[in-house]
């Protein structure tokens, strides 16, 4: 079956197609039994508008691009749901886009977003020199990542995050914890605050890089024969998931927790706190983070001329757990 046109909702409605159109874009006077004709027949017939024709003509379509690693995650699939919250407040729809942790797919989501007259982005991908966004014409706002000085970032606290998880293994009487990450590079300062505090208390630091495009049985995989390989008493995980494949690693081997192994996690998404309520873990403000970058882009989409100020960190806070 053909998907309905306009055409067909205004013959349906015995009304002619410009004053279809008028009443589906609010505009100008029509008697309530013309709106009342006209909206049955859309629902009668099914009919959807196009959301990128229609923004031919009003040079806006309010759409908003998400791009993100991937939803399988608790904490993207969270943030997909607090930004959708947050631009539906203020009239925009989403498009959301999962680039499978590839640069190449992201390439592409941005090339498509753009071609179809998106309003603007949100990103928060970690895929390094993907060469899109600097050429990008329209604004863009990252999520805990930086992608230039023209490009606005909403984050939070990451240096004090990793100081507090860091601290808290030591304070519980770990001398070997590790840091396991996706990627290891200056830019990461969880990994940064790890090895200053594990500096400042005369231990040894010792970070693992799993890759950021691993898939979950290959982190796995790393993370188990790592782990085996290399003796520790304490597991600082970039992400809670990894934090949970180490707690499966000790009880797959024997080893108590937190008797030999203390885990401290990070994100703190509500559908892992609910899954595992014991999980000690660095808590991100996910819902602040979110509506924060809703705030900036939308600033950004009515006033393009504005000045870019970078955002100040939001903070996190530990939530304990048996874990630890």
């Amino acid at each position: 079956m053909n998907r309905p046109k306009l055409q067909d909702v205004a013959a349906r409605a015995g009304v002619s197609v410009a004053t279809a159109s008028r009443v589906l874009n609010n505009r100008g006077y029509l008697s309530d039994d013309i709106r009342r004709r006209v909206d049955e027949a859309v629902a009668e017939l099914g009919y959807r508008p196009n959301e990128i024709a229609r923004s031919l003509i009003g040079q806006r379509s309010a759409l908003v691009g998400l791009i993100v690693p991937t939803v399988a995650d608790a904490f993207f699939g969270e943030l997909a749901t607090h930004v959708e919250g947050a631009l539906a407040q203020r009239g925009y729809k989403m498009l959301l886009c999962d680039c499978h942790n590839t640069p190449e797919r992201e390439e592409k989501y941005l090339d498509l977003l753009q071609g179809n007259r998106v309003d603007g982005i949100i990103t928060s991908t970690h895929n390094r020199n993907v060469a899109g966004y600097g050429r990008a014409d329209l604004p863009i706002v990252a999520i805990d990542r930086r992608l230039g000085e023209q490009i606005p970032t909403v984050r939070s606290d990451n240096r004090t995050g990793g100081f507090l998880a860091t601290e808290h293994l030591i304070a519980r009487g770990s001398r070997s914890a590790v840091h396991i990450t996706a990627t290891d590079h200056p830019g990461n300062e969880r990994a940064a605050a790890y090895r200053e505090r594990m500096a400042a208390h005369g231990l040894e630091a010792r970070v693992m890089a799993y890759g950021f495009g691993a898939s979950v049985d290959e982190r796995r995989a790393a993370i188990e024969t790592w782990l085996t390989v290399n003796p520790c008493d304490g597991v600082f995980a970039s992400d809670d998931v990894t934090a949970l494949m180490a707690l499966d690693w000790a009880r797959k081997t024997g080893r108590r927790v937190p008797e030999d192994l203390r885990i401290v996690g990070y994100d703190g998404s509500a559908a892992l706190h609910t899954a595992v309520p014991g999980l000690t873990t660095v808590r991100q403000p996910i819902e602040r983070m979110a509506v924060r970058a809703v705030e900036v882009l939308v600033a950004r989409m009515t006033d393009a001329t504005a000045s870019v100020e970078q955002e100040p960190p939001l903070p996190v806070e530990l939530r304990h757990g048996w874990t630890s």
